[in-house]
């Protein structure tokens, strides 16, 4: 196998000149530059990128870290993320959720990185951020030099929601939870309780899990025991797809009988019938805003800018009455 040592001294330099120019760095004329691209053309050299990236101790390489890859919600802000890397030096490395990002993580395998995995305990991600690993986290709040905490303005948009349902005279309010430890629906379920009892509103809280089915059991039980409410606020687009399911299912409609409202904005809910009211907000641009920070912190050594994603009502047929 060819290596460093031939191309040096074919072209009759030294291997410290070969490397500079094959590295594209240091002082080196042009006409040794160019006899030493010719002769490592001739001899089929090319670096190895592994022991170059190792030596340097980049490996040019951004790792996202989240919890599946399936759905549009997380489609969406890779998007986001891979149209900002395409115009880099860099390369993507995507890993759902399993044993292999803790493996990734804990041995520094990539530049920096972006994390949407809530089973990643904030103890590692705090020892593991230093100024040659930074990392943006998506999904809470963490404090740090080298941690950015990157979040939707989950509270902007709930207020938006409650103020739709209670300015319309709903006044039988019901919240559906999703996953507890979700610092998302954490915010989501403080803000809505919140905005009821700031007007002498009780609001019962019911528990699911994210998922269509979990939406769909929670507003089965609610109406086989007969307690239907005016509105509810789902803390997500696919459990309000569960409660409109099991509507229909008891001859309910929305938003005659119940509005209902959804967070996330995912694209089924534009063409169902009714459309579902939801809460939006751009995942490309979140995506895209994440791997800016990393990399012009990486690069630039450019201080992170914490910030919360704008998020808004956008009200469909499934709640306007």
């Amino acid at each position: 196998m060819t290596t460093i040592r031939d191309v040096a001294k074919q072209a009759g330099v030294s291997v410290t000149t070969a490397s500079y120019v094959l590295n594209g760095i240091g002082n080196i004329g042009e006409a040794t530059r160019k006899r030493v691209l010719e002769v490592a053309e001739q001899l089929n050299y090319h670096p190895n990128a592994f022991a170059r990236n190792l030596k340097h101790r980049k490996t040019q390489t951004i790792g996202v870290f989240i919890s599946r890859f399936g759905g549009s919600f997380y489609e969406e802000i890779l998007e986001g993320i891979h149209s900002v890397i395409l115009q880099t030096d860099y390369e993507l490395l995507v890993c759902p959720e399993s044993r292999s990002p803790r493996h990734i993580l804990l041995h520094r395998q990539v530049d920096g990185a972006i994390v949407f995995d809530s089973k990643i305990p904030n103890e590692s991600l705090e020892k593991l951020a230093a100024v040659r690993f930074p990392i943006v986290v998506l999904d809470r709040p963490l404090e740090g030099e080298f941690i950015l905490s990157l979040l939707l303005d989950n509270a902007q948009g709930t207020r938006e929601a409650f103020a739709h349902l209670f300015g319309q005279g709903l006044r039988k309010l019901v919240f559906i939870a999703g996953a507890m430890d979700s610092f998302d629906n954490g915010e989501r379920m403080a803000t809505f309780l919140s905005a009821a009892a700031d007007h002498q509103l009780q609001v019962p809280v019911y528990h699911g899990n994210f998922t269509e089915v979990s939406g769909y059991e929670v507003a089965s039980k609610l109406l086989k025991a007969g307690d239907i409410p005016e509105g509810v606020f789902c803390s997500n687009d696919q459990m309000a797809l569960g409660f409109l399911r099991a509507m229909y299912e008891h001859g309910l409609h929305a938003p005659k009988d119940v509005a209902v409202i959804g967070f996330d904005d995912i694209p089924l809910t534009r063409f169902m019938h009714p459309s579902v009211s939801t809460i939006g907000a751009s995942r490309f641009e979140w995506g895209a805003s994440a791997v800016h920070q990393l990399i012009d912190f990486l690069e630039n050594g450019t201080p992170f800018h914490p910030q919360r994603i704008s998020t808004h009502l956008l009200a469909r047929q499934s709640s306007i009455r």
